[in-house]
């Protein structure tokens, strides 16, 4: 098994005002998650929320601590909340196997416990997405599919932003200490999602976009409302939204994200909306 990770620190709008293409894509972009037999972490200081990614091919992988944790176990203080977007997976729990399908979720809640992944077939491999976030007591262990999950059709076709939302792993679901996560679909024909776009200063987003078609890509937009940047993306790669970023995104085709949230705020409908004719 392949470890990779990495910390980003937090970064200030003012700051960001002046980021060029190159370092909007340093600070903000993770451009690999998903590699064969690998765990790949990014460690962002923006509510200190862990954004992964884990495909077992070959192999059972085993979620380890990493030294930014300083614990003994990844879960030691943290909670994880788990997606397989691949072929059947398995994620197994200090021996207990919770086997997930394409789409489905899992919550863990914190402990000193062990975390491994695993696929069913390795010619059609899991491919497992996962966010973490610290935690300040235990919860239990729940698997969430889609018809557990509370779900939202909105937008329309005519304004190119019809699409599902599936709030999965969400207090009207099960209790969690700040993690939200949740999977969003657009329809054929829609590519807008997050329109009109918002901002929440008490949580801050990562943005995992797949179901990407081919050689089509996503167009992810970022920063204050009055001093907007763009981030071009490609199939299964992240994005890291602080708190007074807008976050939203127009694609070639249409695409699925999961979206995932950390901070001291857990109610869906608090955010500050942004007018599109306020847009810079």
């Amino acid at each position: 098994m392949k470890l990779h990770y990495e910390v980003r620190q937090a970064s200030h709008p003012v700051d960001a005002r002046g980021y060029d293409t190159r370092r909007v894509r340093e600070e903000f972009l993770i451009e690999k998650l998903m590699g064969d037999d690998e765990i790949n972490l990014v460690y962002s200081m923006h509510d200190r929320l862990i954004v992964g990614g884990a495909v077992p091919v070959n192999e059972t992988l085993e979620l380890p601590s990493i030294p930014p944790l300083r614990a003994g176990f990844f879960l030691h203080r943290r909670e994880l909340g788990v997606v397989n977007v691949g072929g059947e997976g398995v994620v197994e729990i200090d021996g207990v196997a919770h086997p997930l399908q394409y789409k489905e979720a899992l919550y863990i809640g914190r402990g000193d416990r062990v975390a491994r992944f695993s696929s069913v077939d390795k010619g059609r491999p899991a491919r497992f997405y996962f966010n973490s976030t610290p935690a300040h007591c235990p919860y239990p262990d729940r698997k969430i599919t889609r018809d557990d999950a509370v779900v939202i059709e909105t937008g329309t076709l005519e304004e190119s932003n019809h699409r599902v939302i599936h709030r999965m792993i969400v207090t009207r679901v099960l209790p969690t200490c700040q993690l939200q996560m949740g999977m969003t679909e657009l329809k054929p024909g829609s590519v807008w999602n997050t329109m009109p776009p918002h901002t929440h200063e008490r949580r801050m987003e990562a943005y995992f976009y797949f179901e990407v078609p081919g050689e089509q890509v996503v167009c992810h937009f970022a920063g204050t409302p009055d001093e907007t940047r763009h981030v071009w993306m490609k199939n299964e790669q992240a994005v890291i939204s602080p708190p007074w970023s807008i976050h939203a995104a127009c694609a070639t085709s249409n695409y699925t994200f999961i979206w995932g949230m950390a901070g001291e705020n857990q109610d869906y409908e608090d955010m500050d909306a942004v007018a599109r004719q306020d847009l810079r």
